[in-house]
C-alpha cells in the first residue's frame, strides 16, 4: 500500500546516512542479500501506491529527485494511469508519464528564443515565441532573467500568473550535464506544476516556466 511504501522509502532514505544495522519498516532483510534490488523489485507501482515510493523509484532510477509538493502531484497521475490500465507501472512507465504530463511541454506555447539586456539594475527579455501557428516577439522586464521572461509570457498571453516556487539539480555530473528546474505558478485560481530540462540552466528554467503555464492553461479548458 502507499503508507507501506513511503514507510520503506523513508527508511532506505534514513540508511543513507551511514547506519550500519538493517531496520527498514516491513522489509525484515536487507534484499541485495538475496540478490534483489528495493526499487527495482521489491517496489510495485499501482493505484494503491504513495508518492514517497514514487518518488523513490525516480531518484534511485532516474537520479529525479522531486519537490516534495510536485512529488504527491506526480504520485496522482501516476495511480490515475495504473487505475485506468488496470495493471502494475514499471519505472519506466512511471518515467514515461512524469516525462510526458510535466517535462518541456510545448503546446499551445512555445518559446523559441529569448534574448537579455540589462539597464540600471533591470533586466529586459525579448521573447520569440510560436503559438496557434502565429510567431510573436514580446518584451518584459523584471529584477531577473526568468522574472522578465515571465512578465513577457503575461504581455503575450493577457494573463497573470505568479511563480510560487522554483528549484533546480544537475541530471548529471560534468560540465556537458543537463539540469532539472521544476517551477510551480498561481494561474486562473490555481496552482500549476512546470518541469524544464536543458544544458542551460537559463533554458530549462524557462522551459520550466513555459511547462507550467501550459499545463495550467490546459486545466482551465
Amino acid at each position: 500500500s502507499g503508507s507501506h511504501q513511503d514507510a520503506i522509502a523513508k527508511g532506505m532514505k534514513y540508511r543513507e546516512n551511514g547506519t550500519a544495522r538493517w531496520n527498514v519498516p516491513y522489509l525484515p532483510i536487507d534484499p541485495k542479500d538475496i540478490g534483489r534490488e528495493y526499487d527495482g523489485d521489491i517496489i510495485r507501482i499501482n493505484s494503491q501506491s504513495g508518492k514517497g515510493g514514487i518518488g523513490f523509484l525516480l531518484e534511485k532510477k532516474f537520479g529525479i529527485s522531486l519537490p516534495p509538493k510536485l512529488r504527491e502531484i506526480v504520485g496522482y497521475a501516476v495511480k490515475d494511469v495504473s487505475d485506468k490500465q488496470h495493471r502494475e507501472l514499471t519505472p519506466d512507465d512511471v518515467y514515461g508519464i512524469f516525462n510526458g504530463s510535466f517535462v518541456n511541454i510545448f503546446s499551445p506555447l512555445r518559446v523559441l528564443e529569448t534574448h537579455y539586456t540589462q539597464k540600471d539594475g533591470e533586466i529586459s527579455a525579448s521573447v520569440t515565441t510560436l503559438m496557434h501557428g502565429k510567431k510573436s516577439v514580446t518584451e518584459g522586464h523584471g529584477n531577473g532573467r526568468l522574472d522578465s521572461v515571465s512578465a513577457a509570457l503575461m504581455e503575450l498571453l493577457g494573463t497573470e500568473f505568479s511563480i510560487l516556487d522554483y528549484s533546480e539539480q544537475a541530471l548529471e555530473q560534468g560540465s556537458k550535464s543537463n539540469a532539472m528546474s521544476y517551477l510551480e505558478i498561481g494561474i486562473n485560481g490555481t496552482v500549476s506544476w512546470g518541469v524544464g530540462v536543458h544544458s542551460d540552466i537559463i533554458m530549462s528554467s524557462v522551459y520550466a516556466l513555459v511547462s507550467a503555464v501550459n499545463r495550467g492553461l490546459q486545466e482551465k479548458k
